[in-house]
């Protein structure tokens, strides 16, 4: 059983309130990257380049608001952009 003090009952509202918004960016990042994906599938290279710029957006505000850790946000930019330069240099 969860503590019964004023200062515990505030953290774990605080806590229920940071799970929700870090659970619906992290739902948006992974939109946004299955999308990415999915144009680079389709060969639709404009398109896919404009939604990388998205991504990226995104996982650069998840980093700074502390959702994601900076290191993750890099792998996942680099990952997408690889997709992306590959489909271009094939076109």
């Amino acid at each position: 059983m969860a503590k019964r003090h004023a200062s515990a009952m505030k953290r774990m509202r605080q806590d229920q309130k940071r799970r929700l918004r870090n659970s619906s960016i992290k739902a948006a990042l992974r939109t946004y990257t299955k999308r990415v994906e999915t144009l680079v599938a389709q060969r639709d290279v404009t398109n896919a380049e404009t939604m990388l710029r998205k991504a990226t957006s995104a996982l650069d505000k998840a980093t700074g608001k502390g959702v994601i850790h900076a290191n993750r946000a890099a792998r996942k930019k680099a990952a997408l952009s690889r997709k992306v330069y590959l489909l271009q240099a094939s076109s």
